[in-house]
């Protein structure tokens, strides 16, 4: 009986060449799948976060309007009531403060379970870290109908758990780079979180179609369904590194081992100087602009349904289509804006530093302007959506700002 080789060794058993699964998955490189795993593995997290800014519209009882309030819409109330074109059947009695710590309850642990995150990676390892997240976000979604007719506390903690969950993927996956993925493909590979923009983009016009066809509770049946099935999916095809991995080829292995400096684990070794952190101005400067930019972001992520139903009167497959659309041509922008950086560094038409100046400028200066300026279009509802558009696509300008430069490249997607 042949002695079976580990792939510490950079060897395999004979017979493994033989396997159906071999010959499918051993001429793909493990890095690509690696790539396709976090790229649709924050599409489907961030369809399972933001499906419920759109259903809430569908859940939640419209409240009667007087004669008087049309003025404060850019439709005409009906006398049945009907704030929008078409009644989705919401039956939820939530008053305003209560949608709203619905909706916020996911943020209430997003932030700090990051740092837990990195702990917990040490200790489990990427692959369970970021798959048990996402199943535990999963399963929340699959709940979330049942918990919205008993009582909405139900659903806060739902949602809490989600924002605690998903808290996690973050650092679990930095920490997979490190582990996987050579130096000079770092920047190409960090291109896959981006995943999340194509998530709400798609997310917004499918929850609208699910809705108006087979009402409020698909959305979270359909999106929770699509997260298990992704975990299945992570289960069977991602591993914690290259060693572990059983179907990586000799030749990638090695070329990993020999062209990876694991920052990740020197990173442990080393003290946090957290006295120079909170000193830096830099580092201030960083920390008050990117809280600026997520502010107007997720106002546009968060509340940009809810204004486009009970403001401007849209239909839900409207809404859904209008609000997910902003997203998928950021997701576009953020490649040009990427490209432009590198051509500004690389041509010699200005320095590294200017051109993330410029370009955290253009997403923080233009967008925070054109938000307050919605506000006094009244009801050009075109001229509304072209402002609402400029200003999420120029968001995305800030992914050529950021400090990941390396030789004379921003964003390598």
């Amino acid at each position: 009986m042949e002695e079976r080789v580990y792939s510490n060794d950079l060897t395999y058993p004979k017979e493994a060449k033989k396997c159906l699964v071999y010959r499918i998955f051993g001429q793909v490189p493990a890095r690509l799948v690696l790539y396709l795993l976090s790229w649709s593995g924050f599409l489907v997290s961030f369809m399972m976060r933001n499906d419920i800014n759109l259903a809430i519209v569908a859940m939640v009882a419209e409240p009667p309007h007087t004669a008087n309030s049309s003025a404060e819409y850019c439709f005409v109330v009906e006398d049945n009531n009907n704030t929008a074109p078409l009644d989705y059947g919401g039956t939820l009695n939530w008053s305003g403060p209560v949608q709203s710590y619905v909706l916020a309850s996911f943020y209430w642990a997003y932030i700090v379970s990051q740092i837990v995150g990195g702990l917990a990676t040490q200790k489990l390892g990427t692959k369970r870290v970021f798959g048990y997240s996402q199943l535990a976000t999963a399963l929340s979604s699959l709940c979330i109908p049942i918990a919205a007719e008993s009582h909405f506390g139900f659903v806060i903690a739902l949602r809490f758990v989600q924002g605690f969950a998903s808290g996690l993927t973050w650092p679990a996956m930095y920490a997979l780079v490190g582990h996987w993925i050579p130096v000079p493909e770092r920047s190409r590979f960090m291109s896959s979180f981006q995943g999340f923009s194509i998530g709400i983009g798609v997310t917004y016009p499918l929850c609208g179609f699910l809705i108006a066809h087979l009402g409020w509770r698909s959305v979270f049946y359909t999106t929770g369904s699509i997260g298990v099935a992704w975990c299945l999916i992570w289960y069977l095809l991602a591993f914690d590194s290259p060693e572990t991995h059983p179907r990586i080829s000799l030749r990638e292995q090695k070329y990993i081992r020999e062209n990876t400096v694991n920052t990740y684990e020197n990173s442990r070794q080393q003290q946090v100087p957290w006295k120079s952190i909170l000193t830096s101005k830099a580092a201030w400067s960083i920390g008050i602009t990117t809280f600026g930019r997520i502010w107007v972001h997720y106002t546009f992520i968060i509340s940009g349904p809810t204004y486009m139903k009970r403001i401007l009167g849209f239909s839900i497959e409207k809404n859904g289509l209008l609000s997910g659309a902003p997203f998928i041509c950021s997701y576009i922008a953020s490649v040009f804006f990427c490209y432009i950086a590198d051509k500004l560094v690389t041509g010699n038409y200005m320095s590294l530093t200017n051109v993330r100046k410029l370009m955290t400028a253009l997403s923080q200066v233009v967008p925070g302007a054109l938000v307050p300026l919605v506000s006094y279009l009244g009801c050009d509802i075109e001229l509304v959506l072209v402002v609402w558009f400029i200003a999420v696509t120029m968001i995305t300008a800030s992914y050529a700002g950021r400090p990941i430069h390396y030789r004379g490249g921003f964003c390598r997607f």
